[in-house]
């Protein structure tokens, strides 16, 4: 049987009491963190926040700490920075997808084209409520307008010439489409990465077709750099000589006109007295040839004749004067020989014969200064 104990009752009060102080502390010992870490939010350089209070959504384009209220806002993070996704090709390990690679050009053949496409989040609000996965539409869209471009050009130029213009109309279009569908995003570049066709003969020959084509595009480029090069220099060369040509025709003008100016001045002169005119022509005319001549002028004739000295005084006249000197000894001494031999009667005979013939060859050489000084006087008159 138990005993009654008054004191009983408000000792279990007390410990009531103090379990529920307990409690509350413990529960504002955790609330309190739970409640502080929840209500601030960071945001890096390539993030944009969307800030959702009940419902109302709205950007947070700013970096660094932020606050919202726990449990009534919601903060959804967006990467804004440029992104990528494959068109044809895995990106891990760069393997062909034939689903997405492999298509038809406008000639009916097949060809594998890899694409890839980098885009952006334009508008973070968009891009995380306007759809479920824009990232799939995106790509849907892509691979859509891929094959609409390729099936519009040829083998030829999917694999070779055309590229840049292709990768310029798909980008068009997707760019396009995105903003119809309205996600958020926009397409920044278009790339294909590779294109070939599917079989590896068929790879080989179009390989060569475009080494073909590149060495043509090198040649052509090689021969205007040749002809820019080339083509100033003839210009310079051309118009050079056509300076040269009329600063020459000027000059043989001007010359020519000083020659008619002096003849009819000269004329003119000579119309006034002929005669004048005539003897100061002839000895201007002399005075400028007759210092630079040796001639002798023999004017025994009607007709004068200029006899130029230099073949005469050269070898040839010293030859002929040593040979006549040998002549002449021979002589003198055959007379001596015969006179000694014959008697002094034909002796004497000889050496009269000799100064005869001396007195001749003087009288001769006299008679040629004589010429040649009568000659000189008829040149001075």
């Amino acid at each position: 049987m138990e005993t009654f104990d008054p004191n009983k009752k408000p000792k279990l009060k007390k410990i009531t009491g103090l379990l529920k102080k307990s409690g509350v502390i413990a529960v504002l010992v955790i609330a309190i963190p739970v409640i502080g870490i929840g209500s601030v939010y960071n945001i890096q350089e390539q993030e944009q926040a969307v800030l959702t209070t009940l419902g109302s959504a709205k950007t947070v384009a700013e970096p660094g700490l932020h606050f919202k209220i726990p449990f009534i806002q919601r903060v959804q993070k967006v990467n804004t920075t440029i992104q990528g996704v494959a068109i044809g090709y895995d990106p891990s390990d760069n393997q062909s997808e034939e689903a997405d690679s492999l298509m038809i050009t406008s000639d009916y053949n097949f060809v594998n084209v890899d694409f890839f496409v980098e885009y952006k989040v334009v508008d973070p609000v968009k891009a995380v409520y306007a759809s479920q996965d824009p990232f799939t539409i995106l790509q849907n869209i892509s691979r859509s307008c891929i094959r609409t471009v390729i099936g519009s050009y040829d083998v030829d130029s999917v694999l070779t010439t055309g590229k840049n213009e292709i990768q310029s109309k798909v980008k068009e279009m997707v760019m396009n489409k995105l903003e119809q569908h309205d996600v958020g995003l926009s397409v920044v570049n278009v790339t294909i990465q590779d294109s070939e066709p599917p079989t590896v003969e068929v790879m080989e020959a179009f390989k060569a077709v475009e080494t073909a084509k590149q060495g043509k595009e090198t040649a052509i480029n090689n021969a205007n750099k040749y002809r820019n090069e080339k083509l100033p220099e003839a210009t310079a060369q051309t118009d050079k000589i056509l300076q040269e040509a009329e600063s020459s025709k000027v000059q043989r003008v001007n010359e020519a006109n000083a020659e008619v100016a002096k003849f009819n001045a000269m004329y003119e002169e000579y119309s006034k007295n002929p005669e004048v005119t005539r003897k100061r022509m002839f000895y201007e005319a002399m005075e400028d040839v007759l210092p630079g001549m040796k001639v002798i002028i023999d004017g025994t004739g009607k007709t004068d004749t200029i006899l130029p000295l230099d073949s005469f005084t050269g070898a040839a006249g010293a030859a002929a004067s040593q040979g006549a000197g040998n002549n002449a000894t021979g002589q003198n001494s055959l007379g001596n020989s015969a006179g000694n031999g014959v008697g002094s009667s034909e002796g004497d005979r000889t050496g009269n014969d000799g100064k005869s013939g001396m007195k001749q060859g003087g009288s001769g050489t006299q008679s040629t200064e004589s010429q040649t000084d009568h000659g000189s006087e008829e040149a001075a008159e």
